[in-house]
């Protein structure tokens, strides 16, 4: 760890942390990798695993430059960009060629950015010709194909930077048009985009889908109220993904970028285009990342690890190598508001609590119990990912590993034992009634809906009759379990507890163990439960944490109606509650 101001809890009292700690991080992750930086200065190539791309070398420089233009753009030393400029003179001889689809499109961007923010320090301090060298290498993104996603804003973030320059002028602006354009197709509503044309519901949406058009109209001065009120609303519900102490949830792809997840609140923050206060948006921010570094971020040699509490190979894709976690240089936006902002001024306050219903992409996000926590109805990279197809994610759990028993899973169990994966996901509706929130899918034959009563989740299916169905829960690292009849808890130190009942539908219950564990570690324990669905119907409650409302009773006809101790009640269909229109 590095060295670190001392705690000021009058200011900060959850986190104890200033802007003097998000400072010397930022210096400490910068002089780390100053011994793995190449003899032309151009490559920083890390210790650990390759990428797919191999283009590893380029992609230290460029996400570690960011770092330090948002450490200099925020009134740092500009000496720390000195060791940058022989990079980015040479770079453009050395780096790999921009392609279609090929990773060194990414890493432009953060080079655009980076000159963006430091222009008078690095930029402008060039020769002619280091400049258009620089500049013809950045302008090639604009020849080449973005893969179908979060893709088309690296264009604009170099397009942005070059037309400010008066380079390639026409092409930077056709660039931030169409990239603009394309991800308005990815707009699904309540401030969300998927990551692509499919349903891909993730942190891409805070750290790339809001941040770089944001971030665009704060370098250009170019307005952007569109980007900037969906923010705000996006802001409303994912702020409370994020649990108690700030640690985010943990759901999607690439989740070794970390603290990351704080881009969005912070560059709420420095705009003003959120609904937190400042010092709720500081608190999260900073509990985000103290939380990483306390628990596994760094490496011996304060570098950054590839996986979540220390190296998980489970929690990369192949994308990943030695210097992907570096993109947490994003949450480092903060530093754009300067010392006298409220949000580094402000008296840290708890963050959010409380429920969000998402319509539009099929989530329900609850805060409770210093829990964050995401009901999914609406978010599917592809059938059977584990990131993106289980039924529920938390700040406090990860998902098992492919191939072992998944957690949170709803399947129906074939005749060799094997059960499906949920089908394509088709959201219906999601809302909330009384004392419930709900949402309702389809998937591959089945008719799913949710229920959520303070911490407990009512899982309810409608399949075939006479099909042997099997449900999962809330998977624990390292637990221990307790059966009994069609119950089953989980309990592991340091770990929320983990409730499965089966109420209608299941037989038995069960602990089963996932070797390779989750990125909170391993191995972990899954409860399950199974039976045969004689008339078509599979109840379960699920619970993560404390719940003290009971266990509900099931009365069955051709709907169900569910009523917990101390006499509230919801009646249902497979669509939903039968007076919210699940009829």
């Amino acid at each position: 760890m590095f060295d670190l101001p001392e705690e000021d809890r009058s200011l900060s009292p959850y986190t104890g942390w200033t802007r003097r700690h998000w400072e010397a991080v930022a210096d400490g992750l910068l002089a780390a990798v100053e011994p793995y930086r190449s003899a032309d200065g151009a490559s920083i190539r890390l210790p650990g695993r390759a990428s797919w791309s191999d283009c590893d070398g380029m992609e230290g420089f460029a996400r570690t430059f960011l770092i330090a233009a948002f450490r200099v753009a925020g009134g740092g030393p500009a000496d720390l960009l000195t060791p940058y400029r022989a990079g980015l003179v040479n770079g453009p001889a050395v780096w790999p060629a921009v392609a279609d689809r090929f990773q060194p499109m990414v890493e432009c961007a953060s080079l655009a950015l980076g000159l963006w923010l430091t222009r008078p320090y690095l930029w402008d301090g060039l020769g002619a010709d280091e400049r258009r060298r620089l500049g013809v290498y950045l302008a090639t993104v604009f020849d080449h194909e973005p893969a179908d996603n979060n893709w088309w804003l690296f264009p604009v973030a170099v397009g942005g930077f070059l037309a400010s320059t008066g380079l390639h002028v026409e092409a930077s602006r056709a660039a931030i048009e169409r990239g603009l354009a394309r991800i308005e197709g990815f707009y699904r509503g309540s401030g969300w985009y998927s990551d692509g044309p499919g349903r891909a519901f993730d942190h891409y949406n805070g750290w790339a889908l809001h941040f770089y058009p944001i971030l665009y109209g704060l370098l250009s001065g170019v307005p952007m109220p569109a980007h900037e009120r969906r923010l705000r609303e996006f802001l409303g519900g994912f702020a409370l993904t994020f649990g108690g102490d700030g640690r985010p949830l943990y759901q999607g792809r690439s989740m070794t970028y970390r603290f990351a997840a704080a881009a969005a609140p912070m560059l709420g923050g420095v705009t003003g285009g959120t609904p937190l206060s400042p010092g709720a948006t500081r608190r999260l921010a900073s509990g985000a990342l103290r939380h990483a570094l306390e628990h596994g971020a760094l490496s011996e040699e304060n570098l950054l690890t590839l996986g979540w509490y220390g190296p998980h190979e489970a929690s990369l894709q192949p994308y990943s190598g030695s210097a992907s976690p570096y993109w947490a240089a994003k949450a480092f936006a903060g530093l754009l508001a300067p010392a006298g902002h409220p949000l580094w001024t402000a008296v840290e306050e708890p963050g959010p609590e409380g429920l969000a219903v998402l319509p539009e992409p099929g989530l329900l996000v609850l805060n409770s119990g210093g829990i964050g926590r995401l009901v999914n109805h609406g978010s599917q990279d592809h059938p059977g990912d584990p990131l993106y197809d289980r039924c529920a994610y938390s700040s406090h759990t990860g998902p098992t590993a492919p191939g072992e028993v998944p957690d949170n899973h709803f399947g129906i169990v074939l005749g060799d034992g094997t059960v499906t994966a949920r089908g394509l996901i088709e959201p219906r509706e999601a809302g909330s009634t009384g004392g419930f929130a709900w949402a309702a899918s389809s998937a591959g034959g089945v008719e799913s809906v949710t229920v959520l009563r303070g911490a407990a989740e009512v899982r309810v299916h409608r399949v075939a009759p006479g099909s042997r169905v099997r449900q999962s829960g809330w998977a624990l690292p390292r637990a221990t379990a307790a059966v009994e009849g069609r119950s089953v808890s989980l309990t592991s130190a340091g770990a929320p507890g983990s409730r499965l009942v089966g109420l209608y539908g299941y037989g038995a219950a069960s602990a089963r163990e996932a070797a390779s564990g989750t990125a909170f570690g391993r191995p972990a324990l899954v409860p399950v439960v199974e039976g045969v669905a004689e008339d078509g119907w599979a109840v379960a409650l699920a619970v993560l944490g404390d719940d003290e409302g009971g266990v509900p009773s099931v009365e069955v006809s051709d709907r169900i109606t569910l009523r917990w101790p101390g006499g509230d009640g919801l009646t249902l269909t497979a669509r939903g509650p039968a007076d919210a229109g699940g009829r």
